[in-house]
């Protein structure tokens, strides 16, 4: 499950799936990685989220690896 801001923020970046620089729509939210029902709240990670406005395609990159 994850909390989603309504705020985007578009950027250009590169799409994999495009092969070039197109604009994206950017956001954080933070995913609950746990798929258990007990203490999910310990498994929450912020994730940055982009969506290329061209073809759609959506990547997740987390940003603590600790």
């Amino acid at each position: 499950m994850a909390t989603q801001n309504s705020a985007f923020t578009e950027t250009t970046e590169q799409c994999k799936a495009c092969g070039k620089q197109t604009p994206h729509d950017v956001r954080i939210e933070i995913q609950t990685e746990s798929t258990k029902t007990e203490n999910t709240e310990f498994s929450r990670e912020p994730y940055r989220v982009t969506e290329c406005v061209e073809c759609g395609e959506t990547e997740n990159k987390r940003m603590n690896n600790a």
